[in-house]
């Protein structure tokens, strides 16, 4: 049995190689912070939100799919939540029988599995009653799929029949086993036959028709342990069939759990987001054949969870832009933005909501962040040197279906080299195909940019007003030959 609620066609990984660019991502964009609002204190949830997050869906199709289950569990959340702890509590039904009735014999493997099996039986029957109970509340292709497979799989005829299986290995009647003799005369094709109900009329006849046998006294040990070894040799195959089947169903309950529990971490996200009165949306995936952007409402929503309410947002519209350059005043609202669109792309790829009015942007294979870092002791070069070894470590993985966030790059030098090297890296990704969205105070390098009159461009700008306050809402503007250092100045001196 497969759940496939997250993917059409198999499993949802839950934990993935780790990406060489993982840590960036996460410290760059704040992804803790969105995380650990979707899990609380439930770590399954942190670590397949961190996997969905991470690992991005390349098709605008298995987003749809995906979106389309969780529209179903933003409907039904009470159901979903109900179901996810059910799967959870059916991974600990048979807890304590194992290490119980241990012992590594096949007699004790066999009757551990037959007790556990037993009782994960009863979990089963209760998940098909659950499905039968909740389908009609569910539209999507996941949760229809689902509950379709429980009903067609689960039947009254399929557990009638696993009950007279596991009566028939609690052997009542005692073990029949055929075997022959091999070389040396040592027993050979050992096999666990299935012992027959005899009534009285098979009883009776037993007697005028003995069989051969033999009995062994209640004091030999040897023959006793040979006996045993012989019945353990037949039962070896039967026991392993099924502790097989125990972990078969609760390999299906582990799966069921993960995948819901991305679910639950929506919900959970959602909830929050609703009670600071943060406004969501379900986003549009379009093909990664053109760049596109086009965006009303686009907040920063870990900043929107710091803050306990709603960030400013900002309209963009960049269809057909693979270059977005942010300019403009220090603490204007650049950096905020460009962590909302990295998290949004995120947010979109892995079938969720994203924090704006609407959101339309194409899908994209990877994201790769490029920071400015604060002043490391630990730094055995300059800060200059380490960004462009960050640098060529992204240039060694990037493809031109990524998208690259630069904030501040190469801010660690001055304003000439700063612009030189800025060029070069941004003429290199856009011949490649890569979609950039740029922040920057290098004015030379943006003036370069804006002079080359491009189609493919847009410029953002961060505004300020005269009397130095930020509103944090960019505009489609030229950047500006200034970085109101008044400001700076007016913050010190004015108050000396």
């Amino acid at each position: 049995m497969k759940a496939f609620l997250m993917h059409p066609d198999r499993d949802f990984e839950s934990q993935p190689p780790a990406l060489s660019n993982e840590a960036d991502l996460l410290q760059d964009l704040e992804l803790d912070t969105l995380m650990s609002a979707m899990a609380g204190d439930d770590k399954r949830v942190f670590a397949v939100a961190q996997a969905a997050l991470l690992h991005p869906l390349p098709d605008p199709d298995q987003i749809q799919y995906r979106q389309a289950a969780l529209a179903d569990c933003l409907a039904n959340p009470e159901t979903v939540r109900e179901l996810y702890a059910f799967a959870l509590e059916s991974l600990q039904a048979d807890r304590g029988l194992w290490s119980f009735l241990g012992g590594g014999t096949p007699e004790s493997t066999l009757s551990s599995a037959q007790r556990s099996l037993g009782v994960l039986m009863e979990k089963v029957h209760d998940l098909r009653v659950f499905a039968d109970d909740h389908r009609a509340q569910f539209e999507s292709e996941a949760f229809t799929r689902l509950f379709d497979m429980l009903e067609a799989e689960l039947t009254d005829e399929y557990f009638a029949l696993v009950k007279d299986q596991l009566r028939t290995v609690e052997f009542r009647h005692g073990t029949l086993i055929s075997a022959q003799l091999g070389r040396g005369n040592k027993g050979t094709g050992y096999v666990l036959r299935l012992t027959p109900d005899m009534g009285w009329r098979d009883k009776l006849a037993r007697f005028r028709h003995p069989a051969h046998g033999f009995d062994i006294h209640p004091r030999d040990e040897g023959g006793m342990k040979a006996l045993s070894e012989l019945r353990s040799v037949a039962l070896n195959d039967a026991a392993n069939a099924l502790a097989q089947s125990v972990d078969h169903i609760k390999s299906f309950f582990s799966m069921l759990a993960t995948e819901l529990a991305f679910y639950v971490g929506c919900l959970n996200l959602h909830d929050n987001l609703e009670e600071i009165g943060a406004t969501t949306c379900q986003p549009d995936a379009a093909p990664a054949d053109a760049p596109r952007l086009d965006t009303s409402g686009l907040y920063d929503v870990s900043l929107t969870l710091r803050l306990s309410k709603p960030a400013v947002g900002n309209d963009v519209h960049a269809d057909g832009k693979g270059l977005i350059v942010v300019t403009g005043a220090n603490q204007g609202g650049k950096s905020t933005f460009l962590r909302s669109a990295g998290t949004a792309q995120l947010m979109m790829q892995s079938g969720m909501f994203v924090g704006a009015e609407s959101f339309t942007a194409d899908v994209r294979d990877r994201v790769f962040t490029h920071y400015k870092r604060e002043e490391d002791e630990s730094m055995e070069s300059g800060k200059f040197d380490e960004e462009l070894t960050r640098m060529s470590a992204i240039a060694d993985e990037i493809t031109p279906r990524s998208l690259f966030l630069s904030n501040e790059s190469f801010a660690s030098t001055n304003e000439r080299e700063g612009s030189e090297v800025s060029r070069q890296v941004v003429h290199a990704l856009r011949e490649a195909g890569v979609k950039i969205v740029f922040v920057t105070h290098l004015f030379d390098f943006a003036e370069g940019i804006r002079s080359e009159e491009r189609d493919d461009v847009l410029f953002l700008r961060a505004s300020r007003s005269d009397d130095g306050a930020r509103p944090y809402k960019l505009a489609e503007e030229p950047p500006l030959p200034t970085s109101y250092g008044q400001d700076t100045y007016e913050a010190i001196f004015e108050k000396v």
